[in-house]
């Protein structure tokens, strides 16, 4: 089997609400979704969900390969953006080949990815994600209601600009979720994709701590920061997790030493491999995975077959428009299927007339890191302006639109 070509598409994913974070919100709901689509001389063909950024400088790397020996092409990728570098959309390009490079190879195979990686068990448990700190209070919890009824136990919350807010919203999330379970707690995480300083991270996450445990603190500080992320894990009784936005084993390893991290996340951005790498790292250390990002089927898949796997990100329950997946949401877990390969399947006429729907992104939009990001005194209720902020506050509560999806 070769590898004879690619196709590279773009379909959207229709939330029905406002979504974002402490960086933006896409107001109207809709953000792109980026698909590559590999090909082979035998007529299999491969889905990766992810970057195609600068695919054209990537694919030589793996033309006429053949696509089952997918680690080593992998490594074949990396060199291939060795002089420029694997960061960022380049490092995603890479995760969306080998993504569909593993599609392929258990196709090949007959088998799901899941069982071919050597799982066991189909069901991956879950967490609720709502990127959610667009919503007004009524419609957090219309939503978490939702999530509850899929028997999620466990919610993470988009926060990070106002305390009073956050811890408000927490609460009104454990109560959806203590109800729906008939009065076990719930877990909780929080989310503020590195809004923060160290201090206000533990000044703000111990005055949560006063009223609520919190299984984890998302990216409380700039997701290089070491030294500061193991100052805030030592200053707080909630596990810090990070680690989506890192792109190699290289960048883990000085965050793994200086103990700055206890729950290593992966994106789904950046493919199978590295998320196998990856947990093999953390295990090595005794640390838990946790695969993050609202269409991760690969790594849910790959969660399957490693021993550290914690609990995965889910965001909407619903796949991005024109795509099939073959899974399910029952009890709290994924529950992945039997079709061969990752069980994805494409309309692409339904895509074709997706195309083109979200906004271009604007300078200020979300995913724009505010320019007074970690320079907050104060917040302000109800997300206004913050001390110090210019007039009409960050860019969290523009009303701007992203073609790409927070996480």
């Amino acid at each position: 089997m070769r590898i004879t070509g690619y196709r590279t598409l773009t379909t959207v994913q229709e939330w029905g609400r406002p979504v974002g974070d402490a960086n933006g919100v896409f107001t109207d709901g809709v953000t792109s979704v980026p698909i590559v689509v590999v090909e082979t001389d035998e007529g299999i063909s491969g889905v990766g969900i992810g970057s195609h950024v600068e695919i054209e400088r990537i694919f030589p790397a793996i033309d006429g390969e053949d696509p089952r020996a997918v680690t080593a092409l992998y490594d074949r990728m990396l060199r291939q953006a060795f002089k420029a570098g694997h960061t960022g959309p380049v490092f995603g390009t890479i995760g969306a080949l080998d993504t569909a490079l593993w599609d392929i190879k258990a196709q090949a195979a007959g088998e799901p990815l899941w069982r071919l990686l050597g799982g066991r068990d189909r069901r991956v448990p879950a967490y609720a994600s709502g990127l959610d700190i667009g919503l007004t209070d009524e419609r957090l919890v219309a939503e978490y209601e939702v999530y509850a009824s899929y028997g999620l136990r466990a919610a993470k919350l988009k926060g990070g600009l106002d305390i009073e807010r956050d811890l408000r919203r927490l609460c009104l999330v454990r109560d959806v979720l203590t109800e729906a379970a008939h009065g076990l707690r719930p877990g909780l995480m929080l989310d503020v994709n590195e809004a923060w300083t160290r201090k206000q991270a533990v000044r703000h996450v111990g005055e949560i701590e006063r009223t609520l445990d919190l299984i984890w603190i998302e990216e409380p500080v700039r997701r290089w920061d070491a030294e500061g992320l193991a100052v805030v894990s030592r200053g707080i009784r909630a596990s810090v997790a990070t680690g989506e936005n890192l792109t190699g084993l290289e960048q883990f390893r000085p965050l793994i030493a200086a103990g700055a991290v206890d729950v290593v996340q992966t994106s789904a951005a950046w493919g199978v491999t590295h998320f196998l790498r990856v947990s093999v790292l953390a295990h090595a250390n005794d640390l838990p995975v946790s695969p993050i990002g609202n269409s991760p089927v690969g790594l849910l898949h790959a969660a399957t077959a490693v021993p550290n796997h914690l609990v995965s990100e889910l965001q909407d329950l619903h796949p991005p428009v024109g795509t099939t997946i073959d899974l399910s949401v029952e009890g709290g877990c994924f529950v992945l299927g039997d079709s061969p390969g990752l069980g994805i399947r494409l309309d692409e006429a339904a895509i074709g007339a997706a195309a083109g729907r979200p906004r271009p992104l604007t300078a200020d939009g979300p995913l724009v890191r505010p320019e007074r990001a970690g320079r907050h005194l104060l917040g302000e209720p109800h997300g206004g302006p913050l001390l110090g902020e210019p007039d009409g506050g960050p860019a969290a509560i523009r009303n701007e639109v992203s073609p790409t999806t927070a996480s």
